[in-house]
């Protein structure tokens, strides 16, 4: 090889003064190159095919400017490069070698190196070499070396048996792995044993036929499963995979395929088919089976006359046992719940476990509506009978909604609707009861429906309005206000909290509310006015589904940083039932809010199931005394009982307390005898609108201008 200099140092992506030349170079796929012998490889002259083969130019290549030989070859195969190279050099000889380079964009390539050392004009040692890509050639060699090996591997290692038969049903020829599965000792054994593998092989004995037949339709078989009979008596289920082969004339020379034992694939179908029709907790069927067992129980009832009647089963209360006990307790609860069902119904009724704590029966052969109500009542009393679950004494009850084919509908979806109609009126009207389908539950379900739709409205438009009622001290002093949310419908006038609330609760919507109040609160916070020299508090409701939400703590600093109102002037209240749900999250995010500055509140307590050691751990600043406990506490005695423990208990934990509904000035003089801090309900104002609010404050500043103590 010549020494042409390919690209200078000084004239990096120029080549010398022989045109030809320097196209011939420009056009290689390849890199010609020569360099020294030294620890580098440093290059003294390469061909512009470099770029495209490692994404360097000459320049920064030339004198290991930006990268060197050695660099490029990937870290593993240098010393086997170098050791090539070295050998042909001691030698004299011409080397070729195959190995990695890691180009500028660090993918990885093979190349082939072929080339020689020449003696330099300074008489030092330079290689004269050219470099190609390989990576598909190399690539390609290597996937057929390990698609050979695999095969090879497969077929000497097989479990599949495989055979050649003539088409009277004789084997011509078959593997060792063939004759192990139909217990024969060898191939030559099974092939002289079996003369004939319709009779000698398959149970149903029609199933060669069958296997002629589609091979002469299709001109092949596909998983063609058969139960055969082995050598030792044993039955097993086997898979063939076959097709015809043909003489040069096109007369049928044999068959030959494969064989698979799917024995226990076809047991495992079976428990598959179980799984995906049956609830894993209690091996009840699941609402996949409903469609057949309701279709079964419907021509029972047609050719007996009858009805069905579907009913639609919701546990009471389940959650707070599941959040309060443990979902292991909640699993062996639903367990036995299911084993009830099944013992208060018939042999020829359905109980099916629909999801979390919902069953749904289908009970057939119906002749009156008097044989469903034997059943349903049936059913109550099992579910409310008397149980223990690790140690603790459970009263369940259920409500249950029943819809009647045909008369309600006639299909599954249609009743299980129509049932979810009726269960939820249960439920609604005390739950513990059962309640069959009428056109005016179905009316009542289109109003929550257009109530549902409504609310989404109001939301969206800001239709809600944030009121505010006031909180006073013994002396009428106002301390704060507590925000509610109230509503006013175009389309369905003055709704109550009392109906759109816990349907918000439901649908999700209460986060939208609840974020629209938070800030609307605290706006309006932040702009009213000191009274004597003291800022007034604002207190706001959080609900269960805001409690969860990981953004809560997040959103309260945000309404607090873009209204300007302090920390301390917001007091968050949570019901006391909420504390009885996750109990560790709840103090988690409680003290996450208390680290705000934000002051919190347990709403309505008395009416829920806290307990008192969860109650020494919250990081509570207020205990408000439910209105219920408040009405009529003036008469003493009895009725006194509950706030005066309320208040003693709160004052021992160290609690700001509040007595909600106060309508009479002898209620709030006995509460305030027992210690109560402060008072909120009627006697001393409705919720007002915003700018109500400015004109109370200034009528109460005036009054204690005055030396009068406001109501």
């Amino acid at each position: 090889m010549s020494r042409t200099v390919f690209c200078r140092p000084d004239y990096p992506d120029d080549v010398d003064d022989v045109p030809d030349m320097a196209a011939l170079f420009a056009q290689l796929d390849g890199m010609l190159f020569r360099c020294r012998v030294d620890e580098a490889w440093t290059l003294l002259s390469v061909s512009p095919g470099c770029r495209e083969l490692t994404g360097y130019c000459a320049a920064e290549l030339l004198q290991d400017r930006l990268c060197s030989l050695e660099t490029l070859t990937h870290p593993e195969d240098r010393s086997v490069v170098r050791g090539t190279i070295m050998a042909a050099l001691e030698t004299g000889s011409r080397y070729r070698i195959e190995y990695r380079i890691i180009g500028r964009d660090g993918e990885e390539k093979w190349v082939l190196e072929r080339g020689v050392g020449v003696t330099g004009e300074a008489g030092e040692r330079i290689l004269e070499a050219y470099l190609e890509d390989i990576t598909d050639r190399v690539l390609a060699h290597l996937q057929l070396a390990e698609t050979e090996l695999r095969y090879r591997s497969i077929f000497e290692n097989s479990v599949v048996g495989m055979f050649q038969t003539t088409e009277s049903g004789r084997y011509l020829a078959a593997n060792q792995a063939l004759a192990t599965l139909y217990r024969y000792p060898t191939p030559e054994d099974l092939i002289s044993s079996l003369a004939d593998i319709s009779t000698g092989l398959y149970i149903d004995t029609r199933r060669r036929d069958e296997f002629k037949c589609m091979i002469q339709r299709d001109g092949r078989v596909i998983d063609f499963e058969s139960e055969i009979l082995c050598r030792d008596g044993r039955r097993i289920w086997i898979s063939e995979n076959a097709h015809a082969v043909f003489a040069a004339d096109g007369s049928l020379s044999y068959y030959e395929g494969t064989v698979e034992d799917i024995t226990e694939r076809h047991r495992y179908q079976s428990v598959l088919q179980h799984q995906a029709t049956h609830d894993p907790l209690t091996a009840l069927p699941n609402r996949n089976l409903l469609e057949d067992r309701l279709g079964q129980a419907v021509l029972a009832g047609e050719r007996q006359g009858g009805k069905v009647a579907l009913a639609f089963v919701d546990l009471d209360n389940f959650k707070v046992i599941n959040d309060s006990l443990g979902h292991a307790v909640g699993d062996q609860l639903l367990i036995e719940i299911a084993h009830r069902l099944r013992t208060a119904l018939r042999g020829v009724d359905t109980v099916a476990r629909y999801g979390g704590d919902e069953f749904v029966l289908i009970m057939g052969e119906q002749a009156v509506r008097e044989d469903t109500v034997h059943l349903l009542e049936r059913v109550l009393d099992a579910v409310q009978a008397p149980l223990m679950l690790e140690g603790h004494a459970l009263r369940m009850s259920c409500s249950i909604g029943v819809s009647v084919y045909p008369d309600d509908a006639t299909d599954l979806d249609g009743l299980l609707r129509i049932a979810d109609v009726a269960m939820y009126h249960a439920k609604e009207s005390g739950k513990g009861q059962y309640c069959f389908y009428t056109r005016d539950l179905n009316l009542a379900a289109q109003e929550r429906f257009a109530l549902e739709t409504a609310l989404r409205a109001a939301i969206e438009h800001n239709e809600l309005a944030v009121v505010y009622q006031p909180k006073v001290d013994s002396l009428g002093r106002v301390q704060g206000f507590e925000a509610l949310v109230r509503w006013n419908s175009a389309g369905q006038g003055l709704v109550t909290p009392d109906r759109f609330i816990p349907l918000a609760e439901e649908t999700g919507q209460i986060l939208a509310i609840g974020e629209q109040v938070l800030y609307a609160a605290c706006r309006t916070a932040a702009s009213w006015p000191l009274i004597e020299g003291r800022a007034l508090s604002v207190a706001v409701n959080l609900s269960a589904r805001q409690l969860k939400e990981p953004g809560l703590v997040a959103l309260v600093a945000d309404a607090l940083s873009v209204s300007g109102l302090p920390p301390e002037c917001l007091e968050l209240e949570i019901t006391e039932s909420m504390i009885m749900g996750d109990v560790e999250h709840t103090i988690r995010v409680l003290r996450s809010i208390k680290a705000l500055g934000v002051r919190i509140a347990v709403d309505d307590f008395g009416t829920g199931y806290s307990s008192l050691s969860y109650l020494q751990r919250l990081p509570i600043d207020t205990l408000k005394i439910d209105r219920s406990f408040v009405s009529g506490c003036d008469q003493g005695g009895a009725v006194m009982a509950i706030p005066h423990a309320i208040i003693f208990l709160g004052k021992s934990l160290d609690l700001h307390i509040v007595a909600e509904g106060v309508e009479t000035a002898a209620e709030r003089d006995i509460l305030t005898l027992c210690g109560c801090n402060e008072f909120q309900g009627y006697y001393f104002s409705r919720p007002m609108q915003r700018a109500a609010v400015d004109e109370y404050l200034m009528a109460k500043t005036a009054c204690f201008d005055k030396g009068v103590l406001p109501r």
